[in-house]
């Protein structure tokens, strides 16, 4: 056990130890090094940072910055979410949907969502609805395919069973199949939050005025790798929190489906 906890702290004590002797030779030749600041200065600015009150509003910064972000996301994958499970579920069940939209579905989730970011900027606005459908577009479509060949993979004589004993189609797909699919969604979130924070970050970085991809693109300005260095730590803390979350509450949830190796 203690070997284990070793081996997992391992990687981060080598990173951590080749940070700090890197950023120690460098200031060392020039003290006012911005490229790998110290700890104190990291720590200096993160502080400021997070206790500095908008001109505005007078909210905290980080604060306000880490809601605007998290709102966009949880949005955008939320609403990806719903639309991929009802179209891959649709699609993977019904002979009809996936004659429609199958193809359509795959050739749409091959498109880079970052190609076609001014696109949605230019229909949607660069406001809130032009963030979100990026992250929208970026994950639907991952989600949706992923849906559809898991319960194309299931064994069909469930659904044969349940409308020889007289359940519709959709009794069928809704209280049967979909109970045996939302562990899965649940996965292919946590699949999906990697991409989405990317896609966030991308259009925060490009157009808005709060966000922690906006806050890092605008200090790039200044070089200021104490605090961008931070944030991107923090950034990485928030999204390992919400895939231990889902991953929490599926084994809560549904744990027949992580000990069936789900």
């Amino acid at each position: 056990m203690g070997l284990n906890w070793f081996l997992l702290a391992l990687p981060f004590i080598i990173l951590t130890a080749a940070y700090l002797f890197a950023s120690h030779m460098r200031l060392a030749d020039n003290p006012d090094d911005k490229l790998l600041p110290p700890v104190s200065k990291m720590v200096q600015a993160i502080k400021q940072y997070a206790w500095t009150g908008d001109r505005t509003n007078g909210e905290q910064l980080m604060v306000q910055d880490t809601l605007s972000s998290l709102r966009r996301l949880v949005i955008g994958v939320g609403s990806a979410a719903i639309f991929g499970l009802l179209a891959g579920l649709n699609i993977g069940l019904f002979p009809g949907f996936k004659a429609l939209g199958n193809s359509f579905v795959k050739f749409l989730s091959i498109i880079p969502p970052l190609a076609i970011l001014p696109i949605l900027f230019i229909v949607f606005g660069v406001g809130e609805v032009g963030k979100v459908m990026l992250i929208f577009l970026g994950t639907v479509f991952l989600i949706a395919r992923d849906i559809t060949l898991t319960v194309e993979s299931f064994p069909r004589e469930q659904t044969i069973k349940a409308l020889t004993l007289g359940a519709s189609g959709t009794q069928t797909a809704y209280q049967i199949i979909l109970p045996q699919v939302m562990p899965r969604l649940i996965n292919t979130v946590r699949l999906s939050l990697g991409p989405a924070w990317l896609f966030l970050i991308a259009s925060e970085a490009i157009a808005s005025t709060d966000g922690l991809g906006y806050r890092i693109f605008l200090v790039r300005r200044y070089l200021s790798m104490d605090l961008i260095i931070p944030l991107v730590f923090w950034i990485t803390f928030l999204g390992f929190s919400m895939d231990l979350l889902l991953r929490k509450f599926a084994e809560r949830k549904y744990p027949w489906y992580v000990k069936s190796g789900g």
